[in-house]
């Protein structure tokens, strides 16, 4: 199996309010040849009441693609379910690293969307809520927390674009069908987009995550 590098810590961007360790947390995980940079933007638009942090993929696609990732899309490591396993629990030794006591949800788009529902596989008790951005659900085989994830049934939003192009629909099939068996899903397709987030799935996420302070009571 490729070796996984830790996250660089120092690499994090945070729209934040003050420095309050149980203040609710969202992290944002982007997606293949992206950067910590680029869901940092949404934050702005999104409720207030939630600290942001902006995690940066602890590998590099190969040239010429720019950007970093989470895990291959070709080669060595791709499509094995192993490696992003391994690169969650990077996810998740950096969030412990933090020492949060509030409650944290995840948002990600594509890569970030499948590490977002992942880390909730590997740790279904340690997270309220997640956002899953023009992402899927890995395939390949039962994870630790499966069990507990269908008991609990954590609120997910999944939001992808009728058009999307970028996404195997054997993917989006398996998505489809596994999601609704282990979360409270909250869906939406946006007819004629791409593999892109658009301003109406951005609203749509933010009421999404509204109601989740709200249940938060925060």
């Amino acid at each position: 199996m490729i070796p996984i590098p830790e996250i660089d810590d120092s690499s994090t961007r945070w729209h934040s309010e003050g420095n309050d360790p149980s203040r609710p947390l969202i992290v944002l995980i982007h997606g293949y040849g992206a950067d910590e940079h680029d869901l940092i933007a949404l934050a702005s638009s999104l409720p207030t009441g939630f600290d942001y942090a902006a995690v940066r993929g602890p590998l590099t696609p190969p040239f010429p693609m720019p950007g970093c990732s989470w895990y291959p899309l070709e080669g060595e490591g791709s499509g094995d379910i192993d490696v992003i396993t391994e690169s969650t629990n990077r996810l998740l030794a950096w969030l412990d690293s933090l020492g949060r006591t509030g409650p944290v949800g995840l948002v990600g788009f594509s890569q970030g969307g499948v590490l977002a529902v992942h880390a909730m596989r590997l740790r279904p008790e340690a997270f309220a809520f997640a956002g899953n951005l023009s992402g899927y659900v890995m395939p390949g085989g039962e994870m630790p927390g499966d069990e507990t994830l269908a008991e609990r049934r954590p609120p997910v939003f999944w939001g992808r674009g009728s058009s999307d192009d970028v996404i195997p629909e054997g993917l989006v099939v398996h998505t489809t069908d596994w999601l609704p068996g282990h979360a409270d899903i909250v869906g939406r397709t946006y007819l004629g987009l791409g593999h892109a987030v658009a301003p109406d799935e951005v609203a749509d996420l933010n009421v999404f995550l509204t109601k989740q302070l709200e249940a938060l009571g925060c």
